[in-house]
């Protein structure tokens, strides 16, 4: 009869739990996240803003929704962007992740800056994931993983060089770029391909934090609870786990941040880069002054972003032998 109680009592909290989760989850507001939403939002307190718009030009060509990756739930597509010029040599590339909080946006947000970067003679890929309300952490991880290595697997296609590949991510993409830069090849996400690595040469982090633990991130809250499965205090292990902070060491490729002016965004980014000081790996930092978050997708910090980032690739790309 006891036993029978004690079980009884489980189920109900079990029940209460799932009800508990549920609400939770229901809680959480998506909003649409695109440029033209961006410039809506901010257009009160930055007047000035414009959005960016499509680049046409001769000197690179396009392959839009190619699928690179079959789910159970869904189909992932990414596009690519690559120069026009007929060559044998091999060309650096970049893969580029959307922002939205982990449950919005879309690769159509990168595309923008894929078609300047492949202006620039760049290959440049913009990829889609699995978003929170599909599926939680670390299905986004495994996704770009698997992107990376259908760009290796098509490298002779695009005359893509495999040991020449960066990541650029922006907010919520930033923390998945930086994370996958630095877990290359992990245990940790049971990467069973060994003959293609997962591993990048660079990480381009455009406001994204680089800690959910940090001190720092203690703004950090609904949205990146939904995709972590629970809060912090419920699900600690995801939390920390989900940090690239905890990963930086001596193997960390060189790394360029370009922050906006708010603190938020920085969180965990002065330690990271202190650990790459100690070790002796190339690093920027650029904040932006007076500048929104989502600055990437406006005038007249797009082209700012845009200079910083090739610059930086440039010297990373140019000083490899490989």
């Amino acid at each position: 009869m006891y036993k029978k109680s004690i079980k009884n009592i489980i189920v109900i909290l079990a029940i209460l739990m799932i009800g508990i989760s549920s609400f939770a989850q229901e809680k959480v507001e998506v909003r649409p996240y695109t440029i033209a939403t961006t410039v809506e939002k901010l257009k009160k307190d930055y007047p000035f803003i414009k959005p960016i718009n499509p680049l046409t030009s001769d000197s690179f060509l396009a392959v839009e929704d190619i699928a690179y990756k079959e789910t159970e739930t869904s189909v992932l597509k990414l596009d690519v962007y690559y120069p026009s010029v007929k060559t044998e040599k091999k060309r650096p590339a970049v893969l580029l992740v959307h922002g939205g909080g982990w449950i919005s946006g879309s690769k159509e947000n990168q595309r923008i800056m894929a078609q300047h970067l492949a202006d620039y003679g760049f290959v440049a890929v913009a990829a889609s994931y699995r978003l929170s309300l599909e599926t939680k952490y670390p299905a986004a991880v495994i996704d770009l993983k698997d992107a990376l290595r259908w760009m290796r697997k098509n490298a002779e296609t695009y005359k893509l060089n495999p040991n020449k590949i960066a990541i650029l991510g922006t907010s919520a993409g930033a923390q998945l770029a930086t994370l996958i830069g630095v877990t290359a090849d992990s245990k940790l996400y049971n990467e069973k391909n060994k003959t293609i690595t997962s591993a990048v040469q660079a990480i381009v982090n455009i406001d994204g934090i680089v800690s959910f633990i940090h001190p720092e991130a203690s703004a950090e809250g609904e949205m990146a609870g939904f995709w972590l499965d629970g809060n912090r205090d419920i699900n600690p292990k995801n939390w920390k786990e989900a940090s690239p902070l905890e990963y930086v060491n001596n193997e960390t490729p060189p790394t360029l941040f370009i922050n906006s002016a708010q603190p938020r965004f920085h969180a965990g980014r002065d330690d990271m880069v202190k650990i790459l000081n100690e070790n002796g790996i190339y690093s920027e930092v650029h904040t932006l002054e007076d500048s929104p978050h989502s600055f990437w997708l406006l005038h007249p910090w797009f082209e700012t972003t845009l200079e910083y980032t090739v610059s930086f690739l440039d010297k990373v790309f140019k000083n490899s032998e490989k």
